[in-house]
Order: structure tokens, then C-alpha cells, then sequence
């Protein structure tokens, strides 16, 4: 048997009243993902445990079958993780955003959803302006970054919020406040000065495209948890494929191994086929492979609803489609989304969401389609999501 897990990052939302009340599950065309419903068990499943804050580094713990009141310490430290990047007594780490501020309101928490390129560049000059023995920032993927902080721990009690929890709105009441704020508060207003007149941000405006304007610093985190190694766990050689640097933190965490697969992004342009392809091939060698989609979540945070629907879209015509068409082994699958990301409030939610499992020995629960609806319809309701990954590999 060969299993496989599919995360569909944020495409599970609420209804829709300019859409009949329809979400973006229900609006899509997915006929790949409707058919294994009515073959499959289908249900809700709480990825997010009870007052823990809706984040895909708490979900994605959940599904990898790791329960995050055990193991969560916070998403930057995961981020940390992935990149290399080394963490010591009284050193903390942030989430660092590249941003744009309009007129004092959040005008985009991903600058246009910066590519690599300029991304690095911007975070060298911050470097370079910024950083000191106690202060310095790495690079990651687009506008998602890392400040790391040495000896100022008290910075991890300061409330912060997430800039794509604010879109459109005026910033002042959502800076960094409490114990150790003032120090993040200074590296965010001092940023402004250094990205004003960038040549990457020159170069942008030029182009009409949306300049980095300014950092946010948020997800505070001063520890990596360790967590035992997943085959210890489940007894199975992992492989997952992700564009974004949390989850791959989360795989070296757990010794998955991380798959190099051309063309994985953590967006629209997205290679979901390459990403299939990729996934499968490496379930050759492998017991399970975990494939990785973030496209519907970013879709969710700048609330578009053609592009959610359309990167779901994509997800079943391209992704789905290859992994029924596996003919290697017998493979038993679970897909959900690992959060709600509803396209009315543009940012993550902590309800349950619909799960599907189906292959070899799994017999269907009822579901017509893949929806939220349908989830709800069946009665079937997993309250503890790091159980899921025992039902997927257990039966």
C-alpha cells in the first residue's frame, strides 16, 4: 500500500452571498474530487485545536498527524527551520513581511506578491542598513522573511498582528504594542527609509506593479519544538513537496524528506502538474508522499474569488486527476483543505473542514460531492485532526 496526502491550503470558506450562497468549493467544476467523494469517506475534521490561533503551521501539524497542544511553539521558529537558520539561547526569531502601506492603510501584505529576485535584493539592503551583532534578516520565499533577534526575548510577549489580517485597513491600530514593541515597532518605521527609494522599488513603480513599502514584523517564536521523527510514528519513509518555506520546516522537523521539484511555487503560478508528477514519482521509492497547495489560500487573502475557485480548479484537473491514474501500487488518499481562508474576511479560519478519505478498504460515507455541505451532511466529525493521518494509514 501507498498513501498520499493532499493539502489543499485554505480552500474551504463560507458562503458566498454574491454567488447564490455558494462557496468556492461548491463553485468550482471538480469532477475528479466529486467522484472519489461518492467512493470515499467524507466528513469535518478540527484541524485547529480549540483556542489555538487558526494558522497553517498549527493545521498542517495537525494533519501530519502531530498534535500542536503538544508540539507548537510558534510558525517563525518552523520558518527558521526550513531555511538553515540557526537558533540560540536568547535568540527569537519574527516573521518578517515585505509590505506596502498606502496612505496609512495596509495596501497589500505581499508587495504584489514580490518574486525571489527583488524579494532578496531588499532584504540585503535591510541587512546591510539594519542589521548589527544582535539584529539580522534572511531571506525567504517572495514576500515572506525572517528577522532574528538576540538578546531582546521579551520582544515574544509583544501582541502582533498579521498583515493579511488587516487588508485596506489603517495600520496604526495594529502595530506592534506591549512589552518589547518598541523595538519591533523602531525596525518597521526604520525599514521605511531604506525600501523609499530602492532600485527594485523604483524599477517596480515604473512597471506599475506594487512596491515593498515597508516590514512587518509578527509570529513572534523562541524555540524550534523537536518532534519525533514520523516513521518512527507510523513506520513509513516520507516525501513532501511544498512551495512554501513553513511547510518544509515542518518536514525537516519531522525527517520527511523535502522534494526539489521545478516549478513548485507558493501561488497562483503554481506548477500543479510538475507537482503531481514530481510527488508521484518520488512515492516509487517511498510509503507516502504529502503534496502541498497553497494557491487557494493566497487566492483567499487577496479575496479573489475567480482565482480561489480557479486555483481548486486546477488543483482537481491537474493534480487529482494524476493520482487517479496511479497504476505502481495500491494508494489510499486523504485530501482537505488544512484551514478555512473565507474569501469576506481575507485571512484564516479556526472552523473544521471537510476531509475525504479514499482508496483500498475505504467504504463511502454518502457524500455526492467534495464541499463543505456535503462534509457536514455525512454526520461524520473528527474532533482531534492529529488523528487523521492514523485513520488514513490504519483504515
Amino acid at each position: 500500500m501507498k498513501y498520499c496526502v493532499l493539502i489543499i491550503d485554505g480552500a474551504s470558506g463560507w458562503p458566498l452571498a454574491e454567488r447564490e450562497g455558494k462557496t468556492c468549493l461548491e463553485l468550482a467544476h471538480t469532477p475528479n474530487l466529486d467522484s472519489m467523494a461518492r467512493e470515499g469517506v467524507v466528513g469535518l475534521v478540527r484541524t485547529v485545536p480549540e483556542g489555538m490561533e487558526p494558522s497553517s503551521a498549527c493545521a498542517c501539524m495537525s494533519v501530519l498527524g502531530y498534535d500542536p497542544k503538544v508540539y507548537y511553539r510558534g510558525r517563525s521558529a518552523i520558518e527558521a527551520k526550513s531555511r538553515g537558520i540557526p537558533l540560540d539561547e536568547g535568540e527569537v526569531v519574527f516573521r518578517c513581511n515585505l509590505v506596502a502601506i498606502r496612505d496609512g492603510k495596509m495596501w497589500d501584505y505581499s508587495s504584489g506578491h514580490i518574486g525571489n529576485g527583488e524579494a532578496h535584493a531588499l532584504i540585503a539592503a535591510l541587512e546591510e542598513s539594519l542589521g548589527n551583532d544582535k539584529i539580522h534578516f534572511y531571506p525567504g520565499v517572495s514576500y515572506r522573511h525572517i528577522c532574528k533577534i538576540k538578546g531582546r526575548e521579551e520582544t515574544l510577549k509583544a501582541i502582533c498582528t498579521p498583515p493579511h489580517d488587516i487588508p485596506g485597513k489603517p495600520i496604526d491600530g495594529f502595530l506592534p504594542r506591549g512589552p518589547g514593541s518598541d523595538l519591533l515597532r523602531g525596525l518597521m518605521a526604520r525599514s521605511v527609509d531604506v525600501l523609499r527609494e530602492h532600485p527594485v522599488n523604483r524599477e517596480r513603480k515604473s512597471r506599475g506593479e506594487i512596491p515593498a513599502t515597508m516590514i512587518w514584523l509578527f509570529w513572534g517564536s523562541g524555540q524550534i519544538p523537536d518532534l519525533p521523527p514520523f516513521k518512527r510514528n507510523y513506520g513509513l519513509d516520507a516525501a513532501m513537496t511544498s512551495g512554501v518555506d513553513l511547510l518544509r520546516g515542518l518536514a525537516k522537523m519531522a525527517e520527511i524528506d523535502n522534494l526539489d521539484i521545478p516549478g513548485v511555487t507558493g501561488g497562483l503560478d503554481n506548477d500543479y502538474s510538475a507537482q503531481a508528477s514530481g510527488a508521484l514519482e518520488a512515492l516509487q521509492e517511498r510509503d507516502l508522499v504529502v503534496i502541498h497547495i497553497e494557491a487557494p489560500d493566497e487566492a483567499g487573502h487577496t479575496g479573489s474569488i475567480d482565482d480561489k475557485t480557479e486555483a481548486i480548479q486546477r488543483v482537481d484537473r491537474e493534480v487529482v486527476s494524476q493520482l487517479l491514474s496511479w497504476e505502481e501500487d495500491a494508494l489510499r488518499i486523504l485530501i482537505l483543505p488544512d484551514h478555512s481562508t473565507p474569501i469576506e474576511v481575507q485571512t484564516h479560519t479556526p472552523e473544521p473542514v471537510p476531509f475525504m478519505l479514499w482508496g483500498p478498504g475505504i467504504a463511502a460515507t454518502g457524500a455526492r460531492g467534495f464541499t463543505e455541505a456535503e462534509a457536514k451532511g455525512t454526520g461524520l466529525f473528527v474532533e482531534e485532526g492529529h488523528t487523521i493521518m492514523g485513520r488514513l494509514i490504519g483504515g
